[in-house]
């Protein structure tokens, strides 16, 4: 399977996301290519499904987009406090892309770098 079948497997794979993926796979071997899109297709968020929890923080619990991006602090603050009153909760959705983007871009690190490990094991 050459790369940009594998990178077809990411729903809603946005163009910066893209190009940050390419630099990471072009120095792999097809399995660890393999390896990579596994491993970071279980890590990965979709930036839809953020802005939805996020839309959500408006009508019930505030700071769920936080929780689940691993920002805890942020999301208890944000729990306890109402998203800060709802601007907090304004600015994530103003900012979901960089947000989404940033979250991904580490976990495709994270991910090139455990491939990477297992390769040289």
């Amino acid at each position: 399977m050459n790369q940009q079948q594998l990178l077809m497997m990411l729903p809603g794979l946005q163009p910066d996301e893209l190009m940050v993926l390419q630099s990471l796979l072009k120095d792999m071997t097809e399995n660890q290519q393999q390896q990579f899109i596994i491993f970071y297709q279980g890590k990965r968020k979709d930036q839809q499904n953020l802005l939805i929890l996020t839309i959500i923080g408006f009508f019930g619990v505030a700071g769920i987009q936080r929780f689940v991006i691993g920002d805890t602090a942020l999301g208890l603050l944000y729990l306890f406090t109402g998203g800060f009153c709802g601007i907090g909760t304004i600015i994530d959705i103003i900012n979901i892309k960089r947000m989404t983007f940033e979250y991904n871009h580490k976990q495709a690190l994270d991910s090139a770098n455990l491939v990477t490990m297992m390769g040289n094991s």
